[in-house]
């Protein structure tokens, strides 16, 4: 007897591999799976101006993306000696507004020099609740702290969601007709929105992907994240502390699925052998001893070119992460 209801991997095998360039957009779920891509040695950019829920606040920084428009100090808000922009996550804010716009216009030159390259993206989405500046009707993708006096909130339509994400489809298209599309809805509970009310926006957001998945000429993808955790897993030792977020052990087993669904056999070993090499590479010192540690270094450094030429596509990624030339 089966006490489970187990989700079964995609078959779209062979579907992403190392040669492929991954952008990675969305909630703190892109950042989960983006950094288990990267440490497997994928090609990644995942969340290059930090994390952002909805889709329309997704859909206007893409838009910002790729038409280039640098950020000004201008339009930086400043709060609690903070100066922050509507768009994207406090973590970029600085000091001063010229820090700021540095780090933003940093980050933007990266992500669109990423993206004019791209061949996979995956689109996390985490609501469709969004908050709005009363002064102007905007819809902002991070409230930085300001007084809640300064926002409506409002859930969008799912006609709305639907046309958000057909724009973030679009764009994609637009910079690589061959672009592999990948949608998914987090399974991070907002559990501030309520019980009742996360689940009407996480509907919206299914609903909305859906009506773009089903359109065959659009060839995007779904990929059950938001289903893995509530209907396989479904039990509260999956969650973290916070009981809104999945676990480590929740969130391996989600990228396992991720990894069958969409790797092909030779991806997944040398996925495996990319890791090992991540893993030794980021093992803490443990001895004052140089002639140890230095040994410990070169025969890591002999494992990275030795992967490094087995496999080409891998060069740059070791070369980033080891800061070694190969």
């Amino acid at each position: 007897m089966n006490f489970r209801t187990q989700i079964q991997p995609l078959r779209k095998q062979d579907e992403i591999s190392h040669d492929d360039r991954i952008f990675l957009i969305g909630s703190c779920f892109s950042d989960n799976v983006g950094q288990r891509l990267a440490d497997r040695l994928f090609n990644v950019c995942r969340n290059p101006f930090g994390t952002l829920y909805n889709p329309a606040s997704i859909n206007t920084l893409l838009q910002r993306i790729v038409s280039g428009k640098s950020f000004s100090t201008g339009e930086l808000v400043e709060n609690s000696g903070l100066h922050h922009s509507f768009l994207c996550h406090s973590s970029l804010s600085s000091a001063t507004p010229e820090k700021t716009v540095q780090r933003l216009n940093s980050r933007l030159e990266q992500a669109r020099d990423f993206l004019s390259e791209t061949t996979v993206a995956i689109i996390t989405l985490g609501t469709a609740y969004v908050y709005t500046l009363v002064s102007d009707n905007r819809i902002v993708g991070n409230c930085h702290r300001f007084p809640a006096s300064m926002f409506n909130r409002r859930r969008l339509t799912t006609d709305e969601t639907a046309g958000h994400i057909e724009c973030i489809h679009d764009l994609f298209r637009t910079l690589n007709p061959r672009i592999k599309i990948i949608f998914t809805v987090s399974p991070i509970r907002h559990l501030a929105d309520g019980l009742h009310e996360n689940q009407l926006s996480k509907s919206t957001l299914l609903l909305a992907i859906d009506r773009l998945c089903n359109d065959r000429s659009r060839n995007a993808m779904y990929f059950p994240a938001y289903e893995a955790l509530m209907d396989d897993l479904r039990d509260y030792r999956f969650y973290a502390a916070d009981m809104k977020h999945p676990s480590d052990v929740a969130a391996d087993y989600i990228f396992q699925l991720f990894s069958d669904s969409f790797f092909s056999p030779r991806t997944v070993s040398l996925a495996n052998e990319c890791k090992k090499l991540t893993t030794r590479a980021a093992h803490i010192r443990m001895t004052d001893n140089e002639t140890s540690f230095s040994e410990f270094k070169q025969k890591t450094d002999i494992m990275a070119r030795d992967l490094a030429r087995t496999n080409p596509e891998l060069s740059q990624p070791i070369a980033n992460f080891l800061s070694i030339e190969l």
